[in-house]
């Protein structure tokens, strides 16, 4: 795909637009433009804006033209996309695996990507180098409880007994969700991590009208709700632990607001998916957790948690996921020095590269190498990171 334009630069291959927005509520407006154009659009909203990705260049001047009509800038600059790339001897192996953590979909480029397009998507590479050790960097994927059962990974170790491990002996905590809680009112919700609601849709006009309303009854209530449209389907979200009163800081009770979030999907015949919510995380160790977060921080354009004591850093916009740190024990020093088997790839418009990578140099990483378009950099402990600006093949 070639670039529509100014406004939508093509990051990880897609042609993909932010444009800044006061509130949800106009955000919302926009959505709803976007979707009488195609019902294949792919819009998140968020408190501070709203991004489209495209599959063809077909209505990239309608959305921008749509955009413009309702005030909204464009805002490129704040775009990007986040993918984990695994390297294994064995990649049909390991990709079968994951394919099960996930309930992902085959990949144009052998990978596998999330079909609800909210996740990250996983890259696999042939690799003939031995790793034996753990590595640094695992994954937590939070599932309902019957799709956790469904995926069939074995039996669980850990000090949780959710811990699984690929053939490679790449590790996922594959946690079981639950109800938000026991209420009636909030019966279409998961917990898994994130407070979600996955609705099914029936037309245009039904997935506008939902998107409106959950965006007036977050924005009444002064929270910074996570509404994203796909086709036949609205996803309401609190973002991580957000629904919690100590990560949030709000005057609310979420609960309530999810109630009522519920009240106005039922009220537009919307059906609730509970076999859909699904969330994941990055989680590193890190001998030094301060010196890794930064790089972290810097290299992915991440902001930290509110929370005092929690290592969390995330997405300020929550479209990328969160990243984790737990300290590692430094005597583990053979642990340390093994290049781990997976890493991350971030995408971003071209234009915006270099000072991504400058950041990341600044901020304790190291240049590893260097090709046209593509930059590899370790952090601190050296785990790594591909900063590219269109996806590498291969």
């Amino acid at each position: 795909m070639t670039e529509a334009g100014t406004d939508w630069p093509v990051v990880d291959g897609v042609a993909t637009a932010w444009f800044d927005a006061p509130s949800l509520i106009e955000g919302a407006a926009l959505a709803g433009r976007i979707v009488e154009l195609s019902a294949e659009m792919v819009v998140d909203l968020r408190a501070t804006g709203a991004r489209v990705r495209l599959d063809s260049d077909e209505h990239a001047e309608a959305v921008a033209a749509a955009a413009r009509d309702l005030g909204l800038a464009a805002n490129p600059a704040v775009l990007q996309q986040l993918s984990v790339v695994f390297e294994s001897a064995n990649p049909s192996v390991v990709r079968r695996f994951w394919q099960r953590v996930f309930d992902y979909a085959p990949g144009e480029d052998g990978g596998l990507v999330d079909p609800l397009r909210r996740d990250p998507a996983i890259r696999i590479r042939q690799s003939t180098e031995s790793r034996p050790l753990r590595n640094r960097i695992h994954l937590d994927v939070v599932r309902p409880a019957a799709a956790v059962e469904q995926a069939s990974l074995g039996e669980a170790s850990g000090p949780f007994g959710v811990c699984h491990t690929d053939p490679d002996g790449n590790e996922v905590d594959l946690v079981p969700g639950a109800a938000l809680g026991e209420r009636l009112g909030t019966a279409d919700w998961q917990a898994v991590f994130s407070a979600m609601a996955c609705y099914r849709i029936t037309s245009p006009r039904q997935q506008r009208d939902l998107a409106a309303a959950a965006a007036a009854l977050a924005d009444d209530a002064g929270f910074p709700l996570l509404v994203d449209l796909r086709p036949g389907l609205v996803i309401i979200d609190s973002g991580k632990d957000q629904w919690e009163h100590d990560a949030h800081g709000l005057q609310l009770d979420f609960t309530d607001l999810a109630g009522n979030l519920q009240a106005a999907a039922r009220e537009l015949g919307a059906a609730a998916d509970l076999g859909l919510p699904r969330f994941a995380q990055l989680f590193l160790d890190a001998a030094d957790v301060a010196a890794v977060r930064s790089f972290w921080v810097a290299a992915l354009g991440y902001t930290h948690d509110r929370r005092a004591g929690v290592s969390d850093v995330h997405d300020p916009r929550r479209l990328n996921p969160v990243l984790v740190f737990q300290e590692l024990d430094a005597s583990e020093t053979e642990r340390r020095r093994q290049r781990n088997r997976l890493h991350f790839e971030l995408a971003v418009p071209s234009d915006l590269a270099r000072t991504r990578l400058a950041s990341a140099v600044a901020a304790g990483g190291r240049l590893l190498d260097e090709l046209e378009g593509r930059w590899r950099l370790a952090d601190p402990e050296g785990n790594e990171i591909v900063i590219a600006t269109t996806h590498i093949h291969g």
